[in-house]
């Protein structure tokens, strides 16, 4: 049997991983640094190396190691940042059969018998090259024991030997490795330096790909070159021809952006048919429920950022349609509303992730949106509730001969002005309108005070009230209170200035040191605080404190409404007993 000739296509991101700094993207800081220190014979005895996924950290080492170790076509070259790339030095480290430039795995070489490996073989000079070089990729994935055992080999190596590390978790590396190299942070690949990246390999694969479709891949890989890289060889190979940016979204599992925004706007429109409809649509077409969800939180960053910084809107992986609306989304949505969405599909992502079917956890998450898309801020409900004006309270009839207030329950008909000249016929008379007597006879008992701050809704003041007032004398115009332990300072000056506003008569409340009774809550919840009392002296409810310390008296029913339950539900008593055989 014939066999099979190994295939020699190497994957996009292997075929075009940068030999030299020139072909590096997005690093310019870190390339003119170390380009001065070559041309100045500064070199560190050790780098490390730090950035997100696929930025270029294992391939900048090796970049190091090749300038480092360059002798250049004629075999007479210095340290240099533009390796030939022809020498035997500069093409075995770009193989990785150079015998003394070392790669180890961090990963998987964790131990301090591995590092113990790397400090007894620092002492050989090298056998070929400049310098002995030590890459050490995904350096935090050392152990504690590991980082101490070289820490003194660190800061004094031989002058042939030279460290370089990489990681993506730079905050796990301990200070005093830290301290001994030079740090460089590899940033994100930019969008415009992406697309051109991307642009270039796909013309020099002769493929063919929108660039819609290119800004998708922008957009997915994060700023990761290998991630786009990596998607883009996967997008040549899914589209027959020009590969488009619905194959390219397909491909990924996403949502059309335009769709996504068209699912936004009815979401912040209430319309939950609607965006129900359209989540269903999309995810009819292939569109994962998280992605979805994911691109909506996207959009309400993205809409919030415009908000503050419209230059956010010149983003060149949006096409200029989505440009426009989100210009105008971020004109009509206020940034309370945008919050309020983002703290909310923060929550909804938790819960798409982790229901059994995301579908339905999705649907949930949009209608809960929809409903609370329309309502007003708290602090618009606040102002309403201060601006709209108390409800009169109707004016009681004159008290009859002998002082007698007119009977509670039953208030007399509201006082109205009488028609005058150039006046309006019918309109209703406020307390400000009474004489004072007049006034203050509404409020011949302190209940009716009570009743008054109910009906002018100040919840505040009426739970103070209730709850911190000890009523020690009182009469129309005049109220003499002890107040709790807890009560506020300023509950008297309070309570006269509302008592004042609200009746048009000057009110004196004043505080004395004794002689008020109990206050309005103790009064009503005198016969439960009283049942609790006696139930908690029960030896069985005290085991049961005792042991829960934190439990508490939900309800207590006494015998006789036990007796009175039990005698509901009773079957009725037959008065006679019955013969099934007896004849009528």
């Amino acid at each position: 049997m014939a066999e099979t000739a190994p295939s020699s296509y190497r994957v996009l991101a292997r075929k075009y991983r940068p030999e030299t700094f020139a072909d590096l993207v997005g690093q310019d800081a870190m390339v003119r640094t170390l380009k001065n220190a070559f041309k100045a014979d500064r070199i560190a005895q050790a780098f490390i190396l730090t950035g997100i996924r696929g930025t270029g950290k294992t391939t900048t080492a090796r970049i190091i190691a090749k300038g480092m170790n360059c002798v250049g076509p004629d075999g007479k070259g210095s340290p240099t940042t533009d390796p030939c790339g022809v020498c035997e030095a500069c093409r075995a480290i770009a193989e990785g059969r150079h015998v003394d430039v070392l790669e180890m795995d961090a990963a998987s070489n964790t131990s301090v018998n591995d590092v113990r490996e790397i400090i007894n073989s620092v002492a050989y000079r090298a056998a070929s090259a400049r310098y002995k070089i030590y890459i050490i990729d995904e350096v935090h994935m050392l152990s504690t024991s590991a980082f101490n055992a070289l820490l003194k080999t660190l800061e004094e190596p031989p002058e042939h030997v030279k460290f370089i590390f990489a990681t993506t978790e730079i905050r796990k590396v301990p200070v005093t490795v830290l301290s001994r190299c030079q740090r460089f942070d590899l940033r994100r690949i930019e969008p415009e330096e992406m697309l051109k990246l991307l642009r270039k390999i796909a013309t020099a694969e002769g493929g063919e790909i929108s660039d819609a479709a290119l800004s998708l891949i922008t957009r997915a890989a994060e700023g990761s070159a290998r991630d786009a890289t990596s998607l883009l060889d996967q997008a040549l190979s899914h589209g027959a021809g020009e590969t488009t940016a619905d194959q390219v979204r397909a491909m990924l599992g996403l949502a059309d952006r335009g769709r996504v925004l068209d699912l936004f706007d009815m979401i912040m429109q209430g319309d939950a048919a609607g965006a129900l409809a359209e989540l269903s649509a999309q995810y009819a077409e292939g569109a994962d429920p998280l992605a979805v969800l994911r691109d909506l939180a996207e959009i309400t960053h993205w809409i919030s950022v415009i908000k503050i910084t419209p230059e956010a809107a010149d983003d060149p992986t949006i096409g200029p349609d989505e440009r426009a609306r989100g210009a105008d989304m971020a004109s009509r949505l206020q940034m309370r509303v945008l919050t309020r969405m983002w703290q909310m599909l923060l929550k909804a992502l938790d819960e798409v992730a982790q229901a059994p079917n995301a579908m339905m956890a999705a649907e949930m998450a949009v209608i809960r949106l929809t409903h609370v898309a329309d309502l007003p801020p708290p602090e618009d409900v606040l102002r309403k509730l201060q601006d709209t004006p108390p409800p009169t309270v109707p004016t009681p009839a004159p008290a009859p001969q002998g002082g007698g207030a007119a009977p509670r329950g039953h208030p007399a008909p509201t006082a109205t002005h009488r028609p005058t000249q150039g006046g309006s016929a019918g309109a209703p008379a406020t307390a400000r309108a009474l004489a004072p007597d007049q006034a203050l006879a509404r409020f011949a008992s302190f209940d009716h005070v009570v009743d008054l701050i109910r009906a002018n809704r100040d919840v505040k003041l009426l739970v103070e009230v209730e709850t911190a007032l000890r009523l020690a004398r009182y009469q129309p115009g005049r109220i003499e209170f002890q107040p709790t332990e807890d009560a506020p300072r300023d509950l008297a000056a309070r309570l006269g200035a509302r008592l004042q506003a609200w009746t048009g008569v000057r009110w004196a409340v004043s505080v004395v040191g004794d002689g008020g009774g109990k206050t309005l809550a103790e009064i009503r919840d005198a016969g439960r605080i009283a049942l609790e009392e006696q139930a908690r002296q029960h030896p069985l409810v005290q085991a049961v404190f005792e042991a829960f310390p934190k439990a508490r008296i939900t309800e207590i029913r006494t015998p006789d409404e036990i007796e009175a339950e039990a005698a509901e539900e009773a079957l009725p008593e037959v008065s006679e007993e019955w013969d099934p055989f007896e004849d009528d």
